[in-house]
């Protein structure tokens, strides 16, 4: 039996625990996941658990459940609603049918009508779940959305094989409207190795590829196509810095689909171009991006102009496919593959060639290749590899097993050096993210994406590196950040509670004293209190 989650938010906490122990949530098919007490609490809730089904009452502290189920449904339109409510407050209640509410419950709560009302719900929840799962649609969809001349156009275009002379006219033979100005490609693998119960990789990859497009077209100017047994888009935006806004939309589709799917889902983002000729470049790199999973984790986006401390140069797609790989290995940090990977590029004919000419030739273009990387990825090349013409004429006289020992430490360091720039990279970030909560911390309206916007990054990957570096999430360091501000003027200053709220961020001093509560287990008041007296 499928089980959905359950998100309950209630000021009456009374109400909550007789609804949790009164209901076989287990037979319905349900679990529940927490409980909130007020609606800005069940809102976090919503964002970290992403349940299926939030219960809530319409009136509650700081929140109520309207505004709650409008900005659920506006994040979440997935989430299923459901409203209990006095009786005096159902009129009220049903003046957002509009919003997608699933139904109203009237308190008492009856158990033997909650059951039916969650009964009935489980029912819409498999239907919907089936819906989206039927092979038979898939399969067509799958036939109708690959015509196959916009899939042969689209597959040339990102190969970096489209004349430009050319360029206009197949766009029109094709009816094919890509206006940009801005372009980038995305790549959507699907995990063939975590695959639901009875379901054919195939047929979970045509899903997850259909619910993409659907996804991501709600919002975005998306050509979506198939290639190399991935999916590939081709989105075009309107201003280049639309790029951390894209990545978090795909970002929340990875999740949405693990969720819902139950696919393990990764998007590499490439990096974004003017010209719809270089969107083969893009192309690499998202492609490029999704190795990096074996760092940063599967089931996310991953924008490769965040991930590389250099935007993704062109360089790299000039490197023959043998150093392509070796450097490839370098970036991901994978010592064994690294070394595989060395003693397969140094197996290459010019290094054991019929002259002693074509081996030094071979020898001076690996030093090149080696230089030109670490110049792409802001190391000093000097550092790791001293002076070029010394090291050549020491490098030419090297019998094979030493020069392949040699390269094999090479890269072992500039790996090693490349993982500290990365770190530096997300170091520097996550300070100046810092210090722009210590400066603006008492703007109520600080929020995650403001200070996304403000560094130039997604929140995807400023959650994955912030989370990292300080241990904790961006809302729990602004919390301490501010609690901590609060907690000195209260001790330090004569000024009432409601004038500490508004100078530490926080508009309603109602919320700002149960927040303060939470963080220190006791009232503002009854802190200065304590504490003046304790100084005394």
């Amino acid at each position: 039996m499928s089980k959905y989650t359950l998100l309950l938010a209630d000021d009456e906490e009374e109400v909550i625990q007789i609804i949790i122990k009164k209901m076989d949530w287990d037979a319905l098919g349900f679990s529940v996941v927490g409980y909130a007490g007020n609606g800005v609490k069940a809102l976090e809730m919503v964002e970290e658990y992403q349940p299926d089904v939030v219960m809530t009452d319409i009136k509650m502290p700081y929140m109520d459940g309207i505004e709650l189920t409008r900005q659920i449904k506006d994040r979440y339109p997935e989430t299923k609603i459901l409203v209990f409510t006095g009786f005096d407050e159902f009129e009220y209640a049903r003046e957002s049918v509009h919003m997608g509410v699933e139904e109203y419950i009237l308190k008492p709560v009856n158990s033997v009508e909650l059951s039916g009302v969650f009964a009935g719900l489980w029912k819409k929840l498999e239907q919907e779940k089936a819906e989206k799962r039927n092979v038979e649609v898939l399969q067509q969809y799958y036939m109708e959305s690959l015509p196959l001349l916009q899939a042969n156009f689209y597959s040339t275009l990102i190969e970096g094989r489209i004349v430009p002379t050319e360029l206009q006219s197949s766009l029109s033979d094709y009816q094919i409207t890509l206006d940009g100005p801005f372009y980038c490609c995305l790549v959507i693998h699907t995990s063939k190795s975590q695959v639901p119960e009875g379901m054919h990789p195939v047929l979970l990859d045509t899903l997850v590829q259909k619910q993409a497009d659907e996804h991501l077209s709600r919002k975005w100017r998306i050509k979506h196509f198939t290639y190399l047994e991935n999916g590939v888009a081709i989105a075009q935006l309107n201003r280049e810095e639309d790029i951390t806004e894209l990545t978090d939309d795909c970002d929340r589709f990875c999740r949405y689909a693990q969720r819902i799917l139950e696919a393990v889902v990764t998007v590499g983002v490439g990096a974004v171009c003017a010209d719809i000729q270089k969107l083969s470049q893009s192309y690499t790199g998202a492609r490029e991006a999704l190795s990096y999973r074996a760092i940063y984790g599967a089931s996310r986006a991953i924008n490769i102009e965040e991930i590389i401390p250099q935007k993704f140069d062109k360089a790299d797609s000039e490197y023959s496919a043998d150093v392509s790989e070796l450097f490839k290995m370098i970036r991901l940090g994978d010592r064994e593959r690294i070394e595989e990977a060395a003693e397969r590029y140094l197996q290459h004919p010019s290094f054991s060639g019929q002259s002693l000419q074509q081996h030094h030739v071979a020898v001076m273009e690996m030093l090149s290749e080696l230089y030109r990387f670490a110049a792409h990825n802001d190391i000093p090349a000097e550092d790791i590899l001293g002076d070029l013409k010394q090291l050549y004429d020491r490098l030419i006289d090297l019998v094979p097993e030493i020069l392949r020992q040699w390269l094999t430490d090479t890269s072992f360091a500039l790996s090693d050096r490349l993982a500290r720039v990365r770190s530096t990279s997300s170091q520097s970030i996550v300070s100046e993210a810092r210090e722009y909560i210590y400066v603006n911390y008492a703007d109520e309206d600080l929020s995650l994406d403001e200070i996304c916007r403000e560094l130039g990054v997604s929140t995807s990957y400023f959650s994955s590196i912030f989370k990292k570096e300080t241990g904790t999430s961006f809302i729990g360091f602004l919390t301490e950040c501010r609690m901590e501000r609060a907690a000195r003027l209260l001790i330090e200053t004569d000024e009432k509670n409601y004038v500490i709220a508004g100078q530490v961020g926080y508009a309603d001093p109602n919320y700002f004293s149960y927040v303060f509560k939470r963080q220190f287990g006791v009232s503002p008041s009854k802190y200065r209190m304590e504490h003046t007296n304790s100084e005394k």
